[in-house]
C-alpha cells in the first residue's frame, strides 16, 4: 500500500464531508456558528484521524486514531439526528451520508480488529 490516500475508508469518508458540506449549505444561517461548524468538525475529523493514525510508526498509535476517527464518526451521527430532529433536513434527503456513515463504521471497525489480530 502506498498511503493513506489508498485507503478505501479515507476515500469515503473523504466523501462524507463533501457531502456534510453540501447539506450544511441548507442549514439557517442562526446555525453558522453553532451546529454547522460542530457537524462540519466531526465530519472533517474522521479522514483527518486515519491519516494522522496512518503516519504513526506504531499499530498501537494508529489503532487508537482510528477509534477516534469512530468516535467522531458516532457523534457526527448524532448531530444528523439533531438536524433531522430539528427540521433543518428531511430523513430521506439525508439516507445517503446515513449509509456512508454506516459503512465507513463497518469499515473502520474492520480495519480496528484487523490491526489488534496482527
Amino acid at each position: 500500500m502506498k498511503g493513506y490516500k489508498d485507503l478505501i475508508v479515507w476515500k469515503k469518508s473523504m466523501d462524507l464531508v463533501k457531502g456534510i458540506y453540501y447539506l450544511t449549505e441548507s442549514f439557517p444561517k442562526k446555525e453558522e456558528y453553532s451546529l454547522i461548524p460542530q457537524i462540519r468538525r466531526s465530519a472533517i475529523s474522521i479522514p483527518s484521524n486515519i491519516a494522522e493514525g496512518y503516519g504513526r510508526n506504531s499499530t498501537r498509535d494508529y489503532i487508537r486514531f482510528l477509534q477516534i476517527a469512530r468516535g467522531s464518526l458516532y457523534e457526527l451521527q448524532t448531530q444528523i439526528d439533531i438536524a433531522v430532529m430539528i427540521q433543518y433536513c428531511e430523513p430521506n434527503h439525508i439516507s445517503l451520508l446515513i449509509n456512508l456513515c454506516n459503512e465507513i463504521g463497518k469499515m473502520l471497525n474492520s480495519l480496528i480488529n484487523k490491526l489488534k489480530n496482527n
